[in-house]
Order: structure tokens, then C-alpha cells, then sequence
């Protein structure tokens, strides 16, 4: 199966359980926000995955295999050698499709994105792989519909994974500095508008790049349907802020490079293709006062 969805539901991957040529991936990972100041809590969800899955999901160890941890920050992208000792025993090559799913971002927040499963298929895209979705709603939402699951470990047989990094899907401190004069570049801040205006202490400084746009990564699904909201609606949120322009190269950032990477997929879904994460996010950026930073308090 070639040229599968961005995003795909429940009905969709259920019908295909049990198909050799899925790869069906479990990326769960847990982050907590401390209530006062402090770094976010973050654990991997290896446990939770050995205990209730979907059928058939291997699961990917974001925080301890798909991360540099010579990193200058939590999820700083893995090397290239790192990237392929943890994706080989995934199965992946040019004969199988993936989807990635998760539990949510936040485990004391209920947030509506799979930002988690949208970081791996980031870097699956930037390693060269592009036949990959997202299941909408993800575990969550899974469990809602009543859907099969099971316990334990499933794996696929290891494979030499295939295609080349593409750089062009990541950018530098050094890059942004470079976008900040440059019209032809759309930053995106996707974190929430508290942390937008600088109101939030979870980062080493306050605020947000200069000239950024605002997309809140939360707010692109129904609350009450816990599904992406239709893609008239989508465009209608990014089309405002000029990210939808084919002649832009848009930048998503964040905190840590992950709920970037939702934004990302969102783009690449209403078919802008010139999209980049800033790896470093905030984590990186405020940390160096050289670094300019605009709070809106």
C-alpha cells in the first residue's frame, strides 16, 4: 500500500489489523507540567504499552532510542547510526506502510493531538520514509469506540530501513536567527497562548521568537468528537497566518521540538510541503540570551 493518509481513523487501521505489511507502532510517551516553575517530568510509556495495546503495535522508546542522549536537550533527534539501531526492529521497508499512535501529550492535561506519534513520523519523513500516518485520536479514542486491544509485546522482523535524511526537514538555532530576516519564512509557535505572551515559567525564559505566528497545537480537534476538525476548518486556522502561501518555507517550534512537529504534519496535510522543525525549540532558544525573546504581559 503506497500513498496512505496523513491521518487516518479507527475504521481505517481496524480494517487493516492483521495486514503483513503494516507497521503498527505504539510511540507513546508521558510529560508532565510541573504547576509552578520547574522542567517538565518525562517517563517513557513502555509499561502502559505492555499492558494494554493495540493489536499488533510494536512499541518505539521515543525518550530513550529515537533521542541523542548526548543531546543539549530531552529530545534532541537522534544521529543517523542512532535513528537506524532503533528503527531496524521495526520492520520498516519500501514494502510497508506505518502508523503511529499514542496516549496523548500530557498526562495531567487533557490536550487533543498526537504529538508523540506526529514527532516519530517527523523523523521517519526526515530519514527519508514517507508512507506513514497518524491515527486520529489516537489510543484514546480508540478505547472510546470500543475498539480490540491486547497486552504484552508484539515485534516485526528487523530490517535494513530505507531511504536517505532529508535536511531540508530541520533547522538550526543559527537558521531562525537567519529567518528573522527573512519575509519569505513563517515561524510558528505551537505552544498555548500563555506560553505565546510570556505568562508561563516552564522554559529558561519567557515568550517567543520574534515575528512568530501563533498556532496552538490543542486547538486543531473537536472536543467532543476528539477528532481533527475537517480540513476547511484546518486551512481556515493556518491560511490566516500566510502558512498555506506555496511560496513561504514555514519553521514550527515549540518547547522541545514535539508538539512542533503536530503543526508539521497538519501543514503536510493541507498540502504545504515546504515545512521545517526547529529541533532546539525554546529549550534551546531561551537558554542563550543572545537569543532575543518577546513577551506580550
Amino acid at each position: 500500500m503506497t500513498n496512505i493518509p496523513h491521518v487516518v481513523d479507527g475504521d481505517w487501521l481496524q480494517q487493516r489489523l492483521g495486514d503483513p505489511n503494516l507497521r503498527l507502532i505504539d510511540a507513546t510517551t508521558f510529560l508532565k507540567i510541573p504547576e509552578g516553575a520547574g522542567f517538565p517530568e518525562l517517563w517513557s510509556g513502555f509499561e502502559a504499552y505492555q499492558e494494554e495495546h493495540i493489536p499488533g503495535a510494536a512499541y518505539a522508546d521515543l525518550l530513550k532510542d529515537f533521542t541523542d542522549p548526548n543531546g543539549t536537550a530531552p529530545f534532541t533527534i537522534a544521529t543517523r547510526a542512532q535513528f537506524l539501531a532503533a528503527v531496524e526492529p521495526l520492520g520498516i521497508t519500501q514494502d510497508t506502510y506505518v502508523v503511529i499512535y499514542d496516549r496523548g501529550p500530557l498526562v495531567n492535561v487533557d490536550i487533543l493531538a498526537s504529538d508523540w506519534s506526529a514527532r516519530l513520523r517527523w523523523q521517519l519523513k526526515y530519514e527519508g520514509f514517507d508512507n506513514v500516518a497518524v491515527l486520529d485520536g489516537g489510543f484514546r479514542k480508540w478505547k472510546l469506540e470500543n475498539r480490540p486491544t491486547e497486552s504484552g509485546i508484539s515485534r516485526y522482523e528487523a530490517a535494513a530501513f530505507p531511504g536517505e535524511r532529508r535536511e531540508a526537514l530541520i533547522v538550526t538555532k543559527e537558521d531562525v536567527k537567519a529567518a528573522l530576516q527573512d519575509d519569505n519564512i513563517i515561524l510558528i509557535n505551537s505552544l498555548s497562548e500563555a506560553d505565546f505572551r510570556g505568562e508561563t515559567t516552564t522554559y529558561p525564559r519567557p515568550g517567543h521568537i520574534p515575528g512568530s505566528k501563533h498556532a496552538f497545537f490543542g486547538s486543531h480537534s473537536d472536543p467532543e468528537t476528539r477528532l481533527l476538525y475537517d480540513d476547511e476548518t484546518l486551512r481556515a486556522t493556518f491560511d490566516k497566518l500566510g502558512a498555506l502561501d506555496p511560496s513561504k518555507k514555514v519553521i514550527t517550534y515549540c518547547g522541545g521540538g514535539i508538539a512542533a512537529t503536530w503543526n508539521a504534519l497538519l501543514l503536510n496535510k493541507l498540502g504545504q510541503e515546504n515545512v521545517a522543525v526547529y529541533d532546539g525549540s525554546l529549550n534551546e532558544w531561551a537558554s542563550d540570551e543572545s537569543c532575543p525573546l518577546v513577551t506580550l504581559r
